[in-house]
This record gives structure tokens, sequence and C-alpha cells, in this order.
């Protein structure tokens, strides 16, 4: 039997690339993901559940089979206000995290960001460090938290800034500072899924150039 995947976040950079790669991988048989609206994707493996995400009732048993992948996340441009950001990058994933540990899911993969610290300064540093802290707490097999630097892909909304900062990111660390080199978001799920099948338990930090 191949294994099921879950994934929260589907619809987003790092989500996309990442299912499309789990519906193509063959040790993959089933993979669910949890929307809002529907991908409009038409593939024999996917299972696509739309779901309330402030209803945890209705979906947490759904939630079951081999890993789950949590790449939600949001800005507070779309947020609009600190307590909507916090409900996306840290309330959804961990309610989610909970459910999977609760329903037996041996391995969970999170994608945090790199600088992610509960005592940060920064807001959104501070809620990836607060959801990395409380996931780490939970009864997993194997918890893989992946910290990458800029996202290098094709969004779908404009973000003017981060365009920006990634084109001088670019720059700059060709040749310094490889630690912080865009990371290809390809080459993140791609690795996010060779850790989720490797069988070694227990906690994995993966960040920079091990992700490349």
């Amino acid at each position: 039997m191949g294994k099921i995947a879950n994934v929260v976040g589907a619809s987003g950079l790092v989500g996309q690339q990442l299912v499309a790669q789990l519906l193509a991988h063959p040790e993959y048989e089933r993979v669910r993901i949890f929307v809002r609206r529907t991908t409009g994707i038409g593939h024999p493996k996917l299972e696509e559940q739309l779901i309330d995400f402030d209803r945890t009732e209705s979906w947490q048993h759904l939630v079951q089979g081999d890993v789950l992948f949590s790449t939600l996340g949001t800005t507070i441009k779309t947020a609009k206000t600190r307590d909507n950001q916090y409900r996306v990058d840290f309330t959804y994933q961990y309610e989610f995290a909970k459910a999977a540990a609760g329903n037996g899911v041996p391995t969970y993969v999170l994608v945090s960001s790199m600088g992610a610290n509960p005592h940060s300064s920064v807001f959104y540093s501070r809620i990836k460090g607060e959801l990395e802290d409380a996931v780490g707490r939970l009864l997993f097999r194997k918890l893989l938290i992946f910290r990458p630097s800029i996202l290098d892909g094709d969004r779908q909304e404009k973000r003017t800034g981060e365009k920006v900062g990634l084109i001088i990111s670019r720059f700059l660390t060709r040749f310094i500072l490889k630690k912080y080199r865009p990371t290809p978001v390809n080459q993140l799920a791609a690795r996010m899924i060779s850790l989720s099948l490797d069988p070694t338990p227990g906690f994995r930090m993966v960040e920079g150039v091990d992700i490349r």
C-alpha cells in the first residue's frame, strides 16, 4: 500500500508545488488537501476536503494517514490585522498538527521561516518561533521543520517588496552569505518529500544549504 499525505496550505506557493510533486510521486497513493475553496485540480490520487478552518471539530477526524505537510501562511497585508495573521500562521497550523498527532499520524513536516524565534521583536518571526515550540511538544514519531530563506517561485498574488528583496538577495548571495540564498520552491518541496520518506525517527531542523 502506498502512503497517504495530508496537506494544509495547498493553494499557496509552496503548497502548490508540493501537491504537484506528491501527485507525481510513486510512493504516495493518496494526497488529501484541506482548502477553503476548490483548487480545480483533477487527479485520481487527489482527495480535496473543503473546510471551515475555524470549525476544528468538523475536520479534525479527517487528518489521517502517514504524514501531515503544513505550508500555510499569510502576510499582514493580506490578513489586515495581527490577530488574523496569528490565526492563520499559528492557530490553524497548530490545530492541524494537534489533530494529526491525536489521530496517530507519525510524521509532521512544517514549513517555518529563517529567523523564527518565539522571543523575536519581529511579529512574523515570533509567530513562527511560537509554532515551532508548540508543535515540538506534540507526540510525533518524526518531526521535520524547514526554515527556508526568501522563497523563489511564481506567486499568483503580487508582493512587490518581496520581489525586490528576491532580486537583491539573488545578487548578494551569489558568492557570499550563501545561507541566505533564495530557496527555490521546487527544491524545497522535493526535499520535504524525500525526508518525509526517510524512516529515521526524531526531530530535524532543515535550513539553508541543507534544503538545496
